[in-house]
């Protein structure tokens, strides 16, 4: 599914069991840029549970050591493709050095 949006912030929740090899995971979408520095609340929370990997392809990703997040910042558009446990992650962003 594609969403309108300047900026996500991708990131797992505590699995449900320890054993668990899948994660809970969540993407939020803000109609701003570096989102995690604003204390602003997402336009758009997407929530999936059970997931193994995110595949990101041709988007420039900033990962958050201290939170072990990812933001994709200069959003155009991203598209949001579950298969199973996979996600899928693609879009138009404005390239940046």
């Amino acid at each position: 599914m594609k969403y309108k949006t300047k900026s996500a912030i991708i990131g797992r929740k505590k699995r449900e069991k320890a054993d668990d090899i899948s994660c809970p995971c969540f993407i939020s979408l803000f109609s701003m840029n570096n989102p995690h520095i604003s204390g602003k609340v997402p336009d758009k929370i997407l929530e999936y549970r059970k997931i193994h990997k995110i595949i990101i392809t041709g988007l420039n990703i900033n990962y958050l050591l201290g939170g072990n997040d990812l933001v994709i910042n200069d959003l155009a558009e991203i598209e949001v493709m579950h298969d199973g446990g996979h996600i899928n992650i693609t879009g138009k962003q404005k390239k940046t050095l």
